[in-house]
């Protein structure tokens, strides 16, 4: 993963560099076209993970297990997650800093939390609430 990582930073970098070569004019097309190398990057991260997943889920089946049950997010899809949403924060951040300045890198920012923390209590619904809210049997979830 860290030489993924690599190259992105890498694309990213020369994604830049061409942007102060060639001024204002090429920009959004310099964007969309790092914007494009991330998404393939993460069809094929999502492609892998679903193929992984059919291939567990067929394998239990063909072992006789009888209907393959829903997994729980691991911890490494849900790291996986956070680590996308960062990386995506990088060009979302210079989009927004550019098109409506401190108040627009705010809005991304806001945003950016806010899916974090829908995805967090989406496996963990105790975790945006009080801990004198909760109950005992929540604990045991």
């Amino acid at each position: 993963m860290e030489a993924r990582d690599a190259e992105l930073k890498k694309e990213l970098d020369a994604t830049l560099h061409a942007r102060r070569e060639l001024g204002d004019e090429y920009e959004s097309a310099l964007v969309d076209s790092f914007l494009e190398k991330v998404e393939q990057r993460l069809d094929g991260a999502v492609d892998r993970r679903v193929r992984r997943q059919l291939a567990e889920q067929q394998l239990v089946v063909a072992r006789g297990a009888g209907r393959p049950q829903q997994s729980h997010d691991s911890w490494g899809e849900r790291f996986g997650f956070a680590i996308v949403s960062l990386i995506l924060a990088i060009p979302l951040s210079a989009i927004a800093v550019e098109q409506a300045d401190l108040g627009g890198l705010v809005v991304a920012w806001a945003g950016i939390v806010a899916v974090n923390w829908a995805q967090a209590v989406r496996h963990f619904p105790s975790f945006g609430r009080n801990r004198r809210e909760m109950k005992s049997s929540d604990w045991d979830e």
